[in-house]
Parts: C-alpha cells; structure tokens; sequence
C-alpha cells in the first residue's frame, strides 16, 4: 500500500556555531499535519542542523508509515547534496549524510525540494519555538526518535 507524504523541514543557529533547533512538519497526502515538532539541539552550526532536521523528518516519515516521500526545505545546500548535485566535502557533514541516504532507503520514493523560505515557515517557527525555549516542542511521536538518538544525529 503506498502512503504518500510531504515533509518540511527546517534548521537554524543563531551564531555559526551557536544555540541551534531544527522544525519538521509531516503532512499527510491530504494535506493535514499528521505531526510537527521541535527540537533544541544545543551549540552547532546551521548546515548540521539543517542535516539534523532532515534525518529527523525522515524518521518520523518512516515510523508513520509513509512510503513515498516529498521533502521540502529551504536549504539549498542539504537538497542540492541529497540529490546528488553537490559533492558533500565538509568532515562534519558527511556522517549526517550518510545517515539520511541510509534513511531514504526506507522508501519507495523520496524526492527533495528546495522551497522558498516563505514557504517553510511552519518548521522555521518550530526550530525557533525550540531555539527559543531550549526544549522540545510539537506532537512528533516518540517513536519517531526512539532510543538511538546518537544514530540519529
């Protein structure tokens, strides 16, 4: 049975490195949210939290049983890269490459979108809810993280 699904993602620091969130948003095929959240991640830059987002988004994704997949974000860099436009040269990121190509496995299809940030900006204000209140936020199922948070991130 094939589940369609779209998932907006978001991250940011303030400093590069700084105080850093990530926001994702899972929508449905419907177009309903089926679940939003937020997450403080402490001290990093914003290209791995834009990383950390995305493998969030794309656990959630899988544990909700999606099987094709639209990713949406305002990160040129991160969907140029998983698309494979751009080579992923920085040491930093490559390990968090690897583990949202591990995680696009999971699906039938996965396609990535890079989108205005106009139009990213219900994840935009969950990485910043999360910024904001150094904690998590949102609905994302617990499942969704699980207990391997270190293969997560």
């Amino acid at each position: 049975m094939t589940v369609r699904g779209t998932l907006y993602t978001d991250g940011g620091s303030r400093g590069n490195p700084g105080p850093a969130g990530i926001g994702i948003v899972l929508l449905r095929e419907s177009g309903d949210v089926c679940c939003s959240g937020g997450r403080f991640l402490g001290e990093c830059t914003n290209n791995v939290a834009e990383y950390r987002a995305l493998i969030w988004g794309l656990k959630t994704a899988v544990n909700c049983g999606v099987t094709d997949l639209l990713v949406r974000a305002d990160s040129e860099l991160v969907v140029k890269q998983m698309r494979g436009e751009y080579r992923v040269k920085h040491p930093g990121l490559q390990p968090l490459y690897a583990r949202a190509k591990d995680l696009a496995r999971e699906f039938a299809s996965v396609r990535y979108e890079h989108v205005r940030r106009e139009q990213n900006t219900h994840a935009d204000e969950l990485a910043n809810a999360a910024m904001d209140g150094q904690c998590d936020v949102g609905d994302v199922p617990d499942g969704a993280v699980g207990n391997d948070q270190g293969s997560l991130f």
